[in-house]
């Protein structure tokens, strides 16, 4: 009877013992399903956080190749735009060019002109070629022609370049007489329109 009674404290105490194990097992298990549960909610969160940032840097990168690519447009645009304005300057140039070139010719021809008007300028004229007149060309000839008049006037056949107070300056000196200051006034005259 002592062993019955030994056999059925055995048997509570194994019963116990596998209860206490049950209980120990859920407890555990539960603890770590908690514990797995909640690593596994910290995991999705550190997902989620880096899943949006990523999200904003790809989008953030896709800003950036949009502007990078509105850039070179521009740039190509503006590059466009200086080979045009170049290709005109270049236009430009060369108009100026043959403008200085016909404005050489010109004055070449104008030399000659002048020339041959001294040469061919009639005994009968009193012709006046005025040199050091203009500082930026000193050879260049300022040309007065005049004559007497059957009133024994001065009178002005011609008057290279043209003097608008040519007129006032004939006028004075047909009334004073002073042939010295009337030349030394058509002088003076030249060299004002060498300055306008």
């Amino acid at each position: 009877m002592t062993q019955e009674k030994g056999d059925d404290e055995l048997a509570k105490l194994a019963e116990h013992m596998k209860e206490l194990w049950t209980k120990f097992k859920t407890t555990c298990s539960n603890e770590k399903i908690d514990q797995t549960l909640r690593l596994s909610d910290l995991c999705m969160e550190s997902l989620c956080k880096l899943s949006d940032k990523w999200s904003n840097r790809l989008i953030d990168g896709d800003k950036m190749i949009t502007k990078f690519h509105e850039y070179t447009d521009e740039a190509c645009q503006k590059n466009k735009s200086i080979e045009e304005k170049q290709d005109k300057l270049s236009e430009v140039l060369a108009d100026l060019k043959d403008g200085r070139k016909e404005e050489a010719d010109l004055m070449a021809t104008i030399q000659e002109l002048r020339e041959e008007l001294i040469i061919k300028s009639k005994t009968t004229h009193l012709q006046f070629i005025f040199r050091c007149v203009d500082h930026k060309d000193l050879e260049k000839p300022y040309i007065l022609t005049l004559t007497i008049n059957e009133e024994g006037a001065y009178e002005v056949i011609s008057c290279f370049p043209p003097l608008d107070c040519i007129e006032e300056l004939q006028q004075k000196v047909r009334e004073t007489s002073n042939f010295s200051a009337f030349i030394a006034n058509v002088r003076k005259a030249f060299i004002a329109l060498t300055y306008k």
